[in-house]
Protein backbone atom coordinates (compact mmCIF):
# COMPACT_ATOMS: atom_id res chain seq x y z
CA UNK A 1 0.00 0.00 0.00
CA UNK A 2 1.17 3.55 -1.24
CA UNK A 3 -0.43 5.50 1.88
CA UNK A 4 1.74 6.00 4.98
CA UNK A 5 0.27 4.08 8.21
CA UNK A 6 -0.78 7.08 10.77
CA UNK A 7 -0.88 3.89 12.83
CA UNK A 8 1.64 1.12 13.43
CA UNK A 9 1.12 -1.23 16.64
CA UNK A 10 4.09 -3.89 17.00
CA UNK A 11 4.15 -6.83 19.36
CA UNK A 12 1.52 -5.75 21.62
CA UNK A 13 0.30 -7.01 24.73
CA UNK A 14 -2.09 -6.58 27.40
CA UNK A 15 -2.15 -8.60 30.85
CA UNK A 16 -4.45 -7.95 33.83
CA UNK A 17 -2.35 -9.36 36.89
CA UNK A 18 -0.68 -12.87 36.58
CA UNK A 19 -3.64 -13.59 34.43
CA UNK A 20 -2.88 -14.89 30.66
CA UNK A 21 -2.63 -12.27 28.20
CA UNK A 22 -6.40 -10.62 27.02
CA UNK A 23 -3.99 -9.38 23.92
CA UNK A 24 -1.43 -11.44 23.04
CA UNK A 25 2.00 -10.30 21.08
CA UNK A 26 -0.35 -8.86 18.22
CA UNK A 27 0.33 -6.02 15.28
CA UNK A 28 -1.07 -4.27 12.51
CA UNK A 29 -1.20 -1.03 10.72
CA UNK A 30 -3.81 1.72 9.85
CA UNK A 31 -3.08 3.91 6.87
CA UNK A 32 -4.10 6.95 6.06
CA UNK A 33 -7.31 7.35 4.21
CA UNK A 34 -8.53 3.47 4.40
CA UNK A 35 -11.19 1.61 7.04
CA UNK A 36 -9.52 -1.07 8.83
CA UNK A 37 -11.51 -3.41 10.83
CA UNK A 38 -10.57 -5.41 14.02
CA UNK A 39 -13.80 -7.98 13.93
CA UNK A 40 -14.30 -10.89 16.75
CA UNK A 41 -16.70 -11.98 19.42
CA UNK A 42 -17.10 -10.17 22.65
CA UNK A 43 -13.67 -11.29 24.84
CA UNK A 44 -11.39 -11.10 21.96
CA UNK A 45 -9.37 -8.14 23.29
CA UNK A 46 -10.89 -5.85 20.23
CA UNK A 47 -11.61 -2.79 22.62
CA UNK A 48 -9.11 -3.62 25.04
CA UNK A 49 -6.80 -3.09 22.07
CA UNK A 50 -7.90 0.64 21.05
CA UNK A 51 -8.07 1.39 24.62
CA UNK A 52 -4.12 0.40 24.73
CA UNK A 53 -3.49 2.41 22.01
CA UNK A 54 -5.20 5.40 23.63
CA UNK A 55 -3.32 4.15 26.93
CA UNK A 56 -6.72 4.38 28.49
CA UNK A 57 -6.52 1.80 30.58
CA UNK A 58 -6.71 0.67 34.28
CA UNK A 59 -3.58 1.19 36.02
CA UNK A 60 -3.67 -3.03 37.01
CA UNK A 61 -3.38 -3.62 33.31
CA UNK A 62 0.04 -4.25 32.11
CA UNK A 63 0.92 -3.07 28.56
CA UNK A 64 4.06 -3.85 26.85
CA UNK A 65 4.31 -3.45 22.68
CA UNK A 66 8.13 -2.73 20.86
CA UNK A 67 6.27 0.48 19.95
CA UNK A 68 2.72 2.07 19.34
CA UNK A 69 3.98 5.29 16.94
CA UNK A 70 0.68 7.85 16.16
CA UNK A 71 2.30 9.30 12.64
CA UNK A 72 5.61 8.41 13.57
CA UNK A 73 5.16 9.10 17.61
CA UNK A 74 5.90 6.86 20.04
CA UNK A 75 2.69 6.93 22.28
CA UNK A 76 4.47 4.46 24.78
CA UNK A 77 7.27 7.20 25.31
CA UNK A 78 4.73 10.22 25.89
CA UNK A 79 3.56 11.25 29.51
CA UNK A 80 0.25 11.67 30.36
CA UNK A 81 0.32 15.55 29.28
CA UNK A 82 1.45 14.88 26.55
CA UNK A 83 -1.36 12.26 25.57
CA UNK A 84 -4.15 14.31 26.34
CA UNK A 85 -2.98 16.89 23.67
CA UNK A 86 -2.84 14.00 21.19
CA UNK A 87 -6.30 12.36 22.62
CA UNK A 88 -9.31 14.28 20.59
CA UNK A 89 -6.86 16.18 18.56
CA UNK A 90 -4.93 13.73 16.87
CA UNK A 91 -7.13 10.62 17.70
CA UNK A 92 -10.44 9.99 18.41
CA UNK A 93 -12.86 7.53 19.23
CA UNK A 94 -16.64 6.99 19.54
CA UNK A 95 -17.87 4.45 21.68
CA UNK A 96 -20.80 1.62 21.38
CA UNK A 97 -23.43 2.92 23.93
CA UNK A 98 -23.68 6.93 23.40
CA UNK A 99 -25.97 7.47 26.35
CA UNK A 100 -23.02 6.06 28.68
CA UNK A 101 -20.66 7.85 27.02
CA UNK A 102 -22.14 11.45 26.94
CA UNK A 103 -22.10 13.29 30.06
CA UNK A 104 -26.30 13.79 30.95
CA UNK A 105 -26.02 16.96 32.50
CA UNK A 106 -24.60 18.69 30.19
CA UNK A 107 -26.12 19.91 26.81
CA UNK A 108 -24.28 18.57 23.46
CA UNK A 109 -23.52 21.80 22.32
CA UNK A 110 -21.82 21.78 25.61
CA UNK A 111 -19.86 18.73 25.03
CA UNK A 112 -18.84 19.20 21.35
CA UNK A 113 -17.50 22.57 22.78
CA UNK A 114 -15.10 21.22 25.40
CA UNK A 115 -13.05 19.34 22.69
CA UNK A 116 -12.41 23.09 20.60
CA UNK A 117 -11.36 24.99 24.01
CA UNK A 118 -9.16 21.93 25.03
CA UNK A 119 -7.68 22.00 21.32
CA UNK A 120 -7.98 25.57 19.71
CA UNK A 121 -7.39 29.17 20.53
CA UNK A 122 -10.84 29.98 19.50
CA UNK A 123 -13.45 33.01 20.52
CA UNK A 124 -16.83 31.95 22.30
CA UNK A 125 -19.00 33.19 19.22
CA UNK A 126 -16.44 30.74 16.97
CA UNK A 127 -16.75 28.14 18.94
CA UNK A 128 -20.51 28.34 18.58
CA UNK A 129 -20.30 28.94 15.48
CA UNK A 130 -18.14 25.63 14.79
CA UNK A 131 -20.36 23.51 16.60
CA UNK A 132 -23.00 23.83 14.81
CA UNK A 133 -21.36 23.37 11.25
CA UNK A 134 -20.53 20.43 13.29
CA UNK A 135 -23.81 19.48 14.17
CA UNK A 136 -25.13 20.51 10.37
CA UNK A 137 -22.07 17.71 9.01
CA UNK A 138 -23.29 14.78 11.16
CA UNK A 139 -26.89 15.59 9.70
CA UNK A 140 -28.56 16.72 12.96
CA UNK A 141 -31.70 18.31 12.09
CA UNK A 142 -32.18 21.91 13.89
CA UNK A 143 -28.76 22.18 14.52
CA UNK A 144 -28.99 26.09 16.51
CA UNK A 145 -31.83 24.04 19.17
CA UNK A 146 -30.52 20.10 19.22
CA UNK A 147 -26.98 22.06 20.68
CA UNK A 148 -29.09 23.44 23.55
CA UNK A 149 -30.57 20.04 24.48
CA UNK A 150 -29.49 16.90 26.76
CA UNK A 151 -28.56 13.78 25.77
CA UNK A 152 -31.48 12.20 27.08
CA UNK A 153 -33.84 14.49 24.54
CA UNK A 154 -32.14 12.49 21.31
CA UNK A 155 -32.56 9.38 19.63
CA UNK A 156 -30.42 6.86 19.76
CA UNK A 157 -28.99 7.49 16.11
CA UNK A 158 -29.10 11.29 16.57
CA UNK A 159 -26.65 10.25 19.98
CA UNK A 160 -24.00 8.88 17.86
CA UNK A 161 -24.11 11.51 15.86
CA UNK A 162 -23.06 13.35 18.74
CA UNK A 163 -20.59 11.46 18.83
CA UNK A 164 -19.81 11.66 15.55
CA UNK A 165 -19.38 14.99 15.90
CA UNK A 166 -17.12 14.81 18.65
CA UNK A 167 -14.88 12.76 17.62
CA UNK A 168 -14.72 15.11 14.29
CA UNK A 169 -14.61 18.39 16.48
CA UNK A 170 -10.38 17.24 16.99
CA UNK A 171 -10.08 17.04 13.18
CA UNK A 172 -8.40 13.71 13.88
CA UNK A 173 -5.83 11.78 12.05
CA UNK A 174 -7.40 8.72 12.80
CA UNK A 175 -10.88 7.70 14.02
CA UNK A 176 -11.48 4.43 15.88
CA UNK A 177 -15.54 3.58 15.62
CA UNK A 178 -16.03 0.97 18.62
CA UNK A 179 -19.06 -0.83 18.03
CA UNK A 180 -20.67 2.44 16.42
CA UNK A 181 -23.86 0.49 14.68
CA UNK A 182 -24.93 -1.93 17.00
CA UNK A 183 -27.86 -1.05 19.03
CA UNK A 184 -29.12 0.98 16.02
CA UNK A 185 -31.87 0.07 13.83
CA UNK A 186 -30.30 -1.15 10.04
CA UNK A 187 -32.24 2.10 8.32
CA UNK A 188 -30.19 4.23 10.66
CA UNK A 189 -27.51 2.09 10.64
CA UNK A 190 -26.81 2.74 6.96
CA UNK A 191 -27.27 6.03 7.50
CA UNK A 192 -24.19 6.48 10.26
CA UNK A 193 -21.88 4.10 8.05
CA UNK A 194 -23.04 6.51 5.16
CA UNK A 195 -22.03 9.54 7.00
CA UNK A 196 -18.78 7.74 8.25
CA UNK A 197 -17.55 7.14 5.05
CA UNK A 198 -18.34 10.26 3.09
CA UNK A 199 -16.32 12.33 5.91
CA UNK A 200 -13.52 10.10 5.20
CA UNK A 201 -13.42 10.60 2.09
CA UNK A 202 -13.71 14.36 2.20
CA UNK A 203 -10.83 14.32 5.23
CA UNK A 204 -8.89 11.63 4.27
CA UNK A 205 -8.89 10.41 8.13
CA UNK A 206 -7.87 6.90 8.44
CA UNK A 207 -10.88 5.08 10.46
CA UNK A 208 -10.15 1.91 12.62
CA UNK A 209 -13.73 0.06 12.73
CA UNK A 210 -14.21 -2.39 15.48
CA UNK A 211 -17.00 -4.74 15.20
CA UNK A 212 -18.60 -8.33 15.60
CA UNK A 213 -20.59 -7.44 13.05
CA UNK A 214 -19.19 -8.98 9.17
CA UNK A 215 -21.76 -8.18 7.05
CA UNK A 216 -21.69 -4.29 8.21
CA UNK A 217 -17.72 -5.02 8.18
CA UNK A 218 -17.46 -6.17 4.46
CA UNK A 219 -19.53 -2.92 3.54
CA UNK A 220 -17.04 -0.83 5.01
CA UNK A 221 -13.94 -2.19 4.98
CA UNK A 222 -10.36 -2.57 2.98
CA UNK A 223 -8.41 -4.86 4.90
CA UNK A 224 -10.00 -6.47 8.11
CA UNK A 225 -7.71 -8.46 10.94
CA UNK A 226 -9.95 -11.23 12.62
CA UNK A 227 -8.89 -11.44 16.06
CA UNK A 228 -9.63 -14.32 18.40
CA UNK A 229 -8.64 -14.93 22.09
CA UNK A 230 -6.17 -11.86 22.13
CA UNK A 231 -4.80 -13.14 18.91
CA UNK A 232 -4.88 -11.91 15.20
CA UNK A 233 -5.58 -15.21 13.46
CA UNK A 234 -6.11 -13.73 9.92
CA UNK A 235 -5.06 -10.31 8.28
CA UNK A 236 -5.95 -9.58 4.73
CA UNK A 237 -7.87 -7.54 2.14
CA UNK A 238 -11.63 -7.81 2.18
CA UNK A 239 -12.22 -9.65 -0.66
CA UNK A 240 -9.81 -12.04 0.48
CA UNK A 241 -11.20 -12.59 4.06
CA UNK A 242 -14.98 -13.19 2.66
CA UNK A 243 -13.62 -14.86 -0.97
CA UNK A 244 -11.26 -17.17 0.94
CA UNK A 245 -11.53 -17.42 4.42
CA UNK A 246 -8.52 -19.78 5.19
CA UNK A 247 -8.65 -19.63 9.42
CA UNK A 248 -11.32 -22.41 10.97
CA UNK A 249 -12.70 -19.22 13.19
CA UNK A 250 -13.25 -17.10 10.41
CA UNK A 251 -15.06 -19.15 8.86
CA UNK A 252 -17.08 -20.04 11.88
CA UNK A 253 -17.96 -16.43 12.11
CA UNK A 254 -18.71 -16.26 8.61
CA UNK A 255 -21.13 -19.18 9.07
CA UNK A 256 -22.78 -18.03 11.70
CA UNK A 257 -24.33 -15.02 9.47
CA UNK A 258 -27.65 -15.70 9.31
CA UNK A 259 -29.32 -15.54 5.82
CA UNK A 260 -32.02 -13.83 4.37
CA UNK A 261 -32.56 -17.25 2.24
CA UNK A 262 -33.01 -18.87 5.22
CA UNK A 263 -36.80 -18.53 5.20
CA UNK A 264 -37.41 -20.53 1.49
CA UNK A 265 -38.81 -23.78 2.82
CA UNK A 266 -40.10 -22.73 5.52
CA UNK A 267 -43.48 -25.17 6.81
CA UNK A 268 -46.42 -24.12 7.92
CA UNK A 269 -49.24 -25.89 9.46
CA UNK A 270 -52.40 -24.30 10.22
CA UNK A 271 -53.86 -24.32 13.82
CA UNK A 272 -56.25 -22.50 15.79
CA UNK A 273 -54.36 -18.97 17.08
CA UNK A 274 -53.18 -19.23 20.99
CA UNK A 275 -52.99 -15.54 21.17
CA UNK A 276 -55.30 -13.01 18.97
CA UNK A 277 -55.09 -9.25 19.08
CA UNK A 278 -57.57 -6.72 17.62
CA UNK A 279 -57.60 -3.06 17.02
CA UNK A 280 -54.46 -2.48 19.82
CA UNK A 281 -53.96 0.96 20.58
CA UNK A 282 -51.74 2.43 23.63
CA UNK A 283 -51.76 6.41 23.60
CA UNK A 284 -50.11 8.54 25.82
CA UNK A 285 -51.31 11.83 26.57
CA UNK A 286 -49.85 15.33 25.51
CA UNK A 287 -51.01 17.98 28.14
CA UNK A 288 -50.33 21.85 27.63
CA UNK A 289 -51.07 24.72 30.05
CA UNK A 290 -51.15 25.56 34.01
CA UNK A 291 -53.70 23.05 34.91
CA UNK A 292 -52.18 19.96 32.29
CA UNK A 293 -55.25 19.71 30.29
CA UNK A 294 -55.10 16.67 27.52
CA UNK A 295 -54.84 18.60 24.21
CA UNK A 296 -53.93 15.22 22.55
CA UNK A 297 -52.20 11.83 22.04
CA UNK A 298 -48.81 10.40 20.40
CA UNK A 299 -50.31 7.48 19.20
CA UNK A 300 -47.32 4.81 19.76
CA UNK A 301 -49.90 1.95 19.27
CA UNK A 302 -52.18 2.15 16.42
CA UNK A 303 -54.88 -0.15 15.86
CA UNK A 304 -52.52 -3.15 15.52
CA UNK A 305 -54.05 -6.56 15.14
CA UNK A 306 -52.46 -10.17 14.15
CA UNK A 307 -52.97 -13.41 15.45
CA UNK A 308 -50.38 -16.26 16.48
CA UNK A 309 -50.50 -19.78 16.37
CA UNK A 310 -49.71 -22.39 19.30
CA UNK A 311 -45.89 -23.10 18.51
CA UNK A 312 -45.26 -20.34 15.75
CA UNK A 313 -43.30 -16.96 16.00
CA UNK A 314 -44.48 -14.07 14.42
CA UNK A 315 -41.90 -10.93 14.20
CA UNK A 316 -42.09 -7.79 14.49
CA UNK A 317 -40.35 -5.42 13.09
CA UNK A 318 -39.64 -1.65 12.50
CA UNK A 319 -37.35 0.79 13.22
CA UNK A 320 -37.04 2.58 16.93
CA UNK A 321 -40.18 4.39 18.00
CA UNK A 322 -42.35 2.39 15.83
CA UNK A 323 -44.18 1.12 19.05
CA UNK A 324 -42.80 -2.54 18.87
CA UNK A 325 -41.50 -2.67 22.38
CA UNK A 326 -44.64 -0.78 23.47
CA UNK A 327 -46.79 -3.06 22.10
CA UNK A 328 -45.07 -6.28 23.70
CA UNK A 329 -44.81 -4.29 27.17
CA UNK A 330 -48.95 -3.73 26.55
CA UNK A 331 -49.98 -7.26 25.60
CA UNK A 332 -48.22 -8.48 28.98
CA UNK A 333 -50.07 -5.56 30.99
CA UNK A 334 -46.90 -3.94 31.81
CA UNK A 335 -48.25 -0.70 30.85
CA UNK A 336 -52.06 0.64 30.33
CA UNK A 337 -53.30 -0.09 26.99
CA UNK A 338 -55.85 2.51 25.80
CA UNK A 339 -58.37 0.43 24.26
CA UNK A 340 -58.31 -3.07 21.92
CA UNK A 341 -58.83 -6.70 22.95
CA UNK A 342 -56.03 -9.62 23.42
CA UNK A 343 -57.29 -12.95 23.66
CA UNK A 344 -55.20 -15.43 24.44
CA UNK A 345 -56.88 -19.56 25.07
CA UNK A 346 -60.09 -17.59 24.75
CA UNK A 347 -59.93 -15.52 27.70
CA UNK A 348 -60.05 -10.93 27.00
CA UNK A 349 -56.35 -10.69 28.85
CA UNK A 350 -56.81 -6.76 29.84
CA UNK A 351 -60.40 -7.41 31.70
CA UNK A 352 -58.43 -9.42 34.40
CA UNK A 353 -57.73 -8.41 37.58
CA UNK A 354 -55.95 -9.29 40.58
CA UNK A 355 -55.51 -12.55 41.39
CA UNK A 356 -56.96 -13.82 38.17
CA UNK A 357 -54.65 -11.65 36.26
CA UNK A 358 -51.37 -12.61 38.30
CA UNK A 359 -52.02 -16.52 37.90
CA UNK A 360 -52.52 -15.69 33.98
CA UNK A 361 -49.23 -13.86 33.68
CA UNK A 362 -47.70 -17.70 33.84
CA UNK A 363 -48.96 -18.31 30.39
CA UNK A 364 -47.04 -15.11 28.57
CA UNK A 365 -43.42 -14.13 29.73
CA UNK A 366 -40.99 -11.79 28.62
CA UNK A 367 -37.31 -11.65 27.39
CA UNK A 368 -35.87 -8.36 27.07
CA UNK A 369 -32.97 -6.88 24.91
CA UNK A 370 -30.26 -6.09 27.94
CA UNK A 371 -29.96 -9.51 29.97
CA UNK A 372 -27.39 -7.46 32.48
CA UNK A 373 -30.16 -4.60 33.47
CA UNK A 374 -33.54 -7.02 33.60
CA UNK A 375 -31.60 -9.43 36.54
CA UNK A 376 -31.13 -7.93 40.13
CA UNK A 377 -27.20 -8.03 40.31
CA UNK A 378 -27.62 -8.93 44.00
CA UNK A 379 -29.61 -12.42 43.49
CA UNK A 380 -28.21 -15.48 42.84
CA UNK A 381 -28.86 -16.90 39.51
CA UNK A 382 -30.96 -19.72 41.56
CA UNK A 383 -33.43 -17.09 43.50
CA UNK A 384 -33.63 -14.88 39.43
CA UNK A 385 -35.24 -18.28 38.05
CA UNK A 386 -37.06 -19.53 41.37
CA UNK A 387 -38.59 -16.30 41.63
CA UNK A 388 -41.62 -16.58 38.98
CA UNK A 389 -42.15 -20.06 40.41
CA UNK A 390 -42.25 -18.53 44.13
CA UNK A 391 -44.57 -15.96 43.11
CA UNK A 392 -47.11 -17.74 40.81
CA UNK A 393 -46.95 -21.36 42.27
CA UNK A 394 -46.56 -20.99 46.52
CA UNK A 395 -47.39 -24.56 46.97
CA UNK A 396 -44.27 -25.59 45.31
CA UNK A 397 -41.81 -26.60 47.98
CA UNK A 398 -37.68 -25.20 47.92
CA UNK A 399 -36.71 -28.80 47.19
CA UNK A 400 -38.79 -28.92 44.45
CA UNK A 401 -38.01 -25.48 42.83
CA UNK A 402 -34.27 -25.83 43.07
CA UNK A 403 -34.71 -29.01 41.33
CA UNK A 404 -36.49 -27.05 38.36
CA UNK A 405 -34.06 -24.27 38.48
CA UNK A 406 -31.20 -27.01 37.85
CA UNK A 407 -33.11 -28.99 35.29
CA UNK A 408 -33.83 -25.41 33.47
CA UNK A 409 -30.25 -24.34 33.70
CA UNK A 410 -29.15 -27.74 32.21
CA UNK A 411 -31.96 -26.99 29.52
CA UNK A 412 -30.53 -24.06 28.01
CA UNK A 413 -26.93 -25.49 28.54
CA UNK A 414 -25.51 -23.91 31.42
CA UNK A 415 -23.72 -26.07 34.09
CA UNK A 416 -25.91 -26.90 37.12
CA UNK A 417 -23.42 -24.73 39.52
CA UNK A 418 -24.44 -21.64 37.49
CA UNK A 419 -27.36 -21.71 40.34
CA UNK A 420 -24.37 -20.34 42.82
CA UNK A 421 -23.65 -17.55 40.65
CA UNK A 422 -24.30 -13.73 40.36
CA UNK A 423 -25.21 -12.20 36.95
CA UNK A 424 -22.01 -10.34 36.81
CA UNK A 425 -19.85 -13.59 36.65
CA UNK A 426 -21.58 -14.57 32.74
CA UNK A 427 -21.21 -13.34 29.44
CA UNK A 428 -23.67 -11.69 27.23
CA UNK A 429 -24.66 -14.89 25.84
CA UNK A 430 -24.99 -16.94 29.15
CA UNK A 431 -27.06 -13.89 30.86
CA UNK A 432 -29.51 -14.31 27.96
CA UNK A 433 -29.89 -17.84 28.87
CA UNK A 434 -30.41 -17.19 32.34
CA UNK A 435 -32.88 -14.90 30.98
CA UNK A 436 -34.92 -17.45 28.50
CA UNK A 437 -34.65 -20.22 31.92
CA UNK A 438 -36.38 -17.58 33.97
CA UNK A 439 -38.96 -16.98 31.62
CA UNK A 440 -39.08 -20.57 30.89
CA UNK A 441 -39.98 -21.26 34.96
CA UNK A 442 -43.59 -20.96 34.76
CA UNK A 443 -43.82 -23.64 31.54
CA UNK A 444 -45.70 -20.18 29.61
CA UNK A 445 -47.44 -21.11 26.56
CA UNK A 446 -46.11 -17.70 25.17
CA UNK A 447 -42.83 -15.28 25.51
CA UNK A 448 -42.44 -11.85 24.12
CA UNK A 449 -38.92 -11.98 23.03
CA UNK A 450 -37.68 -7.91 22.59
CA UNK A 451 -34.83 -7.96 20.54
CA UNK A 452 -33.07 -10.74 22.80
CA UNK A 453 -30.39 -11.08 20.17
CA UNK A 454 -29.59 -7.36 19.04
CA UNK A 455 -26.30 -6.88 21.35
CA UNK A 456 -24.61 -10.20 20.91
CA UNK A 457 -22.45 -12.06 18.80
CA UNK A 458 -23.24 -13.58 15.39
CA UNK A 459 -21.74 -16.67 17.32
CA UNK A 460 -23.38 -16.26 20.24
CA UNK A 461 -26.61 -15.32 18.45
CA UNK A 462 -27.03 -18.31 16.34
CA UNK A 463 -26.65 -20.16 19.43
CA UNK A 464 -29.71 -17.89 21.14
CA UNK A 465 -31.54 -18.64 17.88
CA UNK A 466 -30.90 -22.57 17.73
CA UNK A 467 -31.66 -22.93 21.43
CA UNK A 468 -34.98 -20.69 21.08
CA UNK A 469 -36.12 -22.66 17.95
CA UNK A 470 -35.21 -26.34 20.12
CA UNK A 471 -37.73 -24.88 23.00
CA UNK A 472 -40.08 -24.03 20.47
CA UNK A 473 -40.14 -28.03 18.90
CA UNK A 474 -39.44 -29.72 22.68
CA UNK A 475 -42.04 -27.46 24.33
CA UNK A 476 -44.71 -26.33 21.76
CA UNK A 477 -44.08 -22.58 23.18
CA UNK A 478 -45.14 -20.13 20.80
CA UNK A 479 -43.00 -16.60 20.54
CA UNK A 480 -43.38 -12.95 19.85
CA UNK A 481 -40.12 -11.59 18.45
CA UNK A 482 -38.96 -8.16 18.45
CA UNK A 483 -36.42 -7.26 16.36
CA UNK A 484 -35.09 -4.75 13.90
CA UNK A 485 -32.34 -7.91 12.09
CA UNK A 486 -34.21 -9.13 9.26
CA UNK A 487 -31.87 -11.61 8.77
CA UNK A 488 -32.81 -13.11 12.54
CA UNK A 489 -36.25 -12.96 11.57
CA UNK A 490 -35.27 -15.29 8.63
CA UNK A 491 -34.07 -17.28 10.76
CA UNK A 492 -36.67 -18.26 13.36
CA UNK A 493 -39.89 -16.62 12.24
CA UNK A 494 -43.05 -17.92 10.66
CA UNK A 495 -44.64 -14.90 9.91
CA UNK A 496 -43.39 -11.18 10.17
CA UNK A 497 -45.29 -7.88 10.72
CA UNK A 498 -43.59 -4.50 10.06
CA UNK A 499 -44.52 -2.41 11.88
CA UNK A 500 -43.99 1.91 11.10
CA UNK A 501 -45.29 4.39 13.37
CA UNK A 502 -47.14 2.42 15.21
CA UNK A 503 -49.31 0.62 12.76
CA UNK A 504 -48.28 -2.40 10.70
CA UNK A 505 -48.07 -1.75 7.42
CA UNK A 506 -47.39 -5.28 5.85
CA UNK A 507 -47.89 -8.43 7.50
CA UNK A 508 -47.22 -12.15 5.84
CA UNK A 509 -44.92 -15.02 5.83
CA UNK A 510 -41.97 -14.71 6.07
CA UNK A 511 -40.72 -15.58 2.62
CA UNK A 512 -43.04 -13.50 1.20
CA UNK A 513 -42.27 -10.42 3.30
CA UNK A 514 -38.34 -10.81 3.04
CA UNK A 515 -38.54 -12.03 -0.64
CA UNK A 516 -41.63 -10.35 -2.03
CA UNK A 517 -42.32 -7.23 -0.31
CA UNK A 518 -45.11 -4.97 -0.71
CA UNK A 519 -45.08 -1.77 1.13
CA UNK A 520 -42.26 0.87 0.20
CA UNK A 521 -41.09 1.23 4.11
CA UNK A 522 -40.73 -2.54 4.27
CA UNK A 523 -38.51 -2.92 0.91
CA UNK A 524 -36.38 0.70 2.44
CA UNK A 525 -35.88 -1.68 5.31
CA UNK A 526 -34.35 -4.57 3.59
CA UNK A 527 -32.75 -2.69 1.24
CA UNK A 528 -30.82 -0.86 4.16
CA UNK A 529 -29.87 -4.36 5.75
CA UNK A 530 -25.28 -4.90 5.44
CA UNK A 531 -25.02 -7.75 3.40
CA UNK A 532 -21.58 -9.45 3.09
CA UNK A 533 -19.60 -7.17 0.25
CA UNK A 534 -16.65 -8.20 -1.26
CA UNK A 535 -13.94 -5.36 -2.41
CA UNK A 536 -11.76 -5.92 -5.43
CA UNK A 537 -8.50 -7.57 -4.48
Amino acid sequence: MNRSPVLEVKNLTVKFGSDNPVVDAIGFEVHAGETFAIVGESGSGKSITALSVLRLLPVNACVNADEIKLNGVDLLRKAEYELCKIRGRRVALIFQDPMSSLNPVMTVGEQIAEVLRLHFSMTKQAIRQRVIELLTRVEIPEPEKRAGEYPHQLSGGQRQRVMIAIALAGEPDLLIADEPTTALDVTIQAQILALLKAIQQKTGMALWLISHDLALVSTMADRIAVMQKGKIVETGRSASIFQNPTHPYTRKLLDALPSMGSCLGHQREQSPPLLKVDDFKVYYPIRKGIFKRVVGHVRAVDGVGFEIEHGKTLALVGESGCGKTTLGKALLNLIPAYSGRVVMDGIELHKLTGEVLRRKRADIQIVFQDPFSSMNPRMLVSEIIDEGIRALYPEVGAVDRYARVVELLERVDLPPDSAHRYPHEFSGGQRQRICIARALAVQPKMIVCDEPTSALDVSVQAQIIELLKDLQKEQGVSYLFITHDLGVVAEIADEVAVMYRGKIVEHGEVEQVLLNPKNTYTRELLAAVPRLQSKDV
